[in-house]
């Protein structure tokens, strides 16, 4: 089952998956599809309120955050890791419960990173939001080292989230029954 939408000027099918017994959530996936990429980036960018930097979480923002960097003049972005690397220092962590993964998760910021958004006004974007879990952590890591968040962008805002008016999107993506039929 797919459901097809028109995202940012462009034609694509999402793969509808179940969540579980009782609903369903269409797929949205930007690896690996740099058009898509860049047309839902410029779009975004249109919308974007002045920023400093662009903070997402790892990975399926990490394309757009990137894209929408690059458009903006080569602007360096941050990036919230799932776990921590060797080469990252004085590290800021939260906590975050995601409905595309299973069980609880933490987000992980070098301390370079969090000394740059110290005091800056800070972007935060994603590929979906849904229940806002994801996007809360985000907003979290940013009060922890000081910065501003001036605007929460994505591409898709699902379900409840496309009601949020502090959330700034392309497109609604319904949720789903089980059989594929869109929620409204």
């Amino acid at each position: 089952m797919v459901y097809k939408m028109n995202i940012a000027g462009l034609d694509r099918e999402l793969t509808i998956c179940p969540l579980n017994e009782n609903l369903s959530i269409a797929g949205f996936i930007m690896f690996g599809d740099p058009e898509l990429t860049t047309a839902c980036a410029e779009e975004l960018l249109k919308r974007a309120p002045e920023h400093d930097y662009i903070l997402t979480a790892e990975a399926k923002g990490i394309p757009l955050a990137h894209e929408m960097a690059r458009l903006s003049g080569n602007r360096r972005y941050c990036l919230a890791r799932k776990k921590p690397k060797l080469y990252m220092t004085d590290i800021v962590e939260v906590n975050v419960q995601s409905i595309t993964t299973k069980g609880e998760q933490k987000l992980f910021l070098d301390g370079a990173e969090a000394a740059l958004m110290k005091g800056s006004r800070i972007l935060i974007v994603d590929d979906v939001i849904s229940t806002g879990e994801s996007l809360a952590a985000l907003e979290k890591l940013v009060a922890a080292v000081g910065g501003n968040v001036v605007g929460r962008m994505t591409v898709l805002a699902e379900g409840d989230a496309a009601d949020r008016d502090d959330i700034i999107y392309l497109e609604k993506l319904p949720l789903f029954t089980p059989d594929g039929k869109p929620i409204e």
